[in-house]
């Protein structure tokens, strides 16, 4: 082993000597000890080994949370491979094409998303096992792959080894994939330490899907405080309010509307929340005024990406109102014009990063790697401002990244415009994010139609959501004469905002 070598598995390792009786997970199920979690990963990595598992293949993981994710996760990490966790909102079409990216050597399934393979070709899926009770054919129980880790020789782990492929939003209808290593996880983590002081008293309400950063993250990141992740399949608020008061939970990651529902779920149970401490992610005003005036928990507002492993800038909501907080302890950030200088504070430019969060490039397309690592620098697509202290405001996308962000989800226009252009009644159309008090943001189509077609926004919903997942549908559909067009006669994006942008 390497002198300086330290990866994901260490501080496993390392709960598990110090503190084997402190709860590291929690579930509806019941408690799993810092002990007996590293035994479950040691035991399932050496399933993992006996398969012929090799450094570099991957592991598609399409299922919910639950403590066995996190395990095999961690398994992966042992033995080298890569877990590549998958959207389980996405329909059987987008998970044919993230399949066919990963060209996974092995593909767990949970319980509820079998029909979501239905358009891949059995015979080309590798060897597949079921999470959950009574695997159907052609599936082993994940549970028969636990094997007794005495005298398996595991692969020594570099930091620079590969770990997670966190997807991002669909280029060209494949969900993009962000390559992580253990070296990203293990500074992110150290990193999310420090700036909020988490300890080993801390515990997680591990509600956001582990197929997003900020879920898995956040859960890795209290795991290496030597806290507890206390874990959902999915978010319940009725169900989060109970854990939280029976866990004493500290600390949740927030996209509208978790957190309105939650405190919905508070006042309706007569709950408390008192051990909530931090709240971290974004939200309405209004809504995390509600969170003061009903809890002792603060929150937390940053800028990040999967591309950095999660946050780069950190603060309190109220440090510096409407500003994402000022650059963590391990980050160099800059705002940039088109050639890569430095624009002065207070003027947008485009976000860019170095330093050990930065990812080690996007899964199998280099040129996408090449074009945002250009000068030397990680250039995010976002545009931002810095003032004079130093403290990063957001201002955008750029017209190549334009991105919809709704309920924490990704959606990229063009994705939605596509399905929508091959409608025989549609002559054009563009796809916008409007302001949404649920959602954060919420998608809109605005729709010219062809000469004497008829169309129903209910028709539209329905294109889109036959196709591509339900979370990318229209919540909101103009039908108009004529759209606005540039001097080259293509839809004009700036102008369709102008217009129609306002909710």
């Amino acid at each position: 082993m390497n002198l300086h070598t330290f990866s994901l598995y260490d501080f496993i390792r390392h709960n598990a000597e110090y503190a084997p009786d402190a709860a590291a997970i929690i579930s509806p199920d019941g408690v799993q000890t810092h002990a007996q979690f590293r035994a479950n990963v040691d035991r399932l990595a050496a399933g993992l080994a006996e398969q012929g598992l090799q450094p570099g293949d991957r592991v598609a993981i399409l299922a919910q949370n639950s403590p066995a994710y996190l395990e095999l996760i961690a398994a992966c990490a042992r033995n080298r491979a890569i877990a590549y966790p998958i959207n389980w909102r996405l329909t059987a079409h987008e998970v044919r094409e993230v399949l066919a990216l990963a060209e996974a050597q092995l593909l767990v399934v949970g319980e509820g998303h079998l029909p979501q393979l239905e358009e891949t070709d059995p015979e080309r899926l590798p060897a597949r096992f079921w999470l959950g009770d009574a695997p159907p054919e052609g599936f082993r129980p994940l549970a028969d792959l636990y094997r007794d880790p005495d005298g398996v020789r595991f692969p020594d782990i570099q930091p620079a080894d590969p770990c997670v492929v966190i997807s991002t939003a669909a280029v060209a209808g494949v969900p993009r994939g962000a390559l992580l290593t253990h070296a990203n996880f293990v500074w992110a983590g150290y990193q999310l330490i420090a700036a909020l002081g988490l300890t080993a008293q801390d515990r997680h309400l591990a509600a956001l899907p582990f197929f997003h950063i900020t879920g898995l993250g956040l859960s890795l990141a209290v795991m290496q405080a030597g806290g507890a992740n206390v874990v959902l399949p999915r978010f319940d608020p009725a169900l989060a309010v109970q854990m939280i008061n029976r866990h004493t939970v500290t600390l949740l990651a927030d996209f509208p509307p978790v957190l309105s529902m939650l405190l919905d779920a508070r006042q309706q149970a007569g709950a408390s929340l008192d051990s909530l401490r931090y709240v971290l992610g974004l939200d309405a005003p209004d809504v995390i005024q509600r969170l003061y005036a009903e809890t002792q928990a603060r929150f937390w507002t940053g800028f990040g990406q999967s591309e950095t492993s999660g946050l780069v800038t950190l603060q309190p909501v109220d440090e510096k109102p409407g500003a994402a907080g000022r650059p963590l302890p391990v980050v160099r950030l800059r705002c940039v014009d088109e050639d890569g200088n430095d624009v002065p504070a207070g003027q947008p430019g485009e976000i860019a990063v170095q330093g050990p969060l930065v990812f080690a490039g996007y899964w199998r397309d280099p040129d996408a790697t090449a074009f945002t690592f250009r000068h030397g620098w990680h250039h995010t697509g976002d545009l931002g401002k810095l003032d004079e202290a130093g403290y990063l405001y957001y201002v955008g996308r750029k017209p190549e990244k334009e991105l919809i962000k709704s309920g924490g989800e990704n959606v990229y226009p063009e994705e939605v415009e596509r399905v929508l252009r091959e409608l025989p009644e549609v002559a054009a159309v563009c796809v916008i994010g409007v302001p949404d008090p649920k959602w954060g943001e919420a998608v809109k189509a605005v729709i010219e139609l062809a000469p004497g077609a008829n169309l129903t926004e209910e028709q539209v919903v329905e294109a889109v959501v036959a196709r591509i997942a339900s979370y990318k549908k229209p919540r909101q559909v103009a039908f108009v004469a004529a759209l606005p067009r540039t001097e080259e006669g293509k839809v004009d994006r700036a102008a369709v905002k102008k217009k129609w942008g306002g909710g």
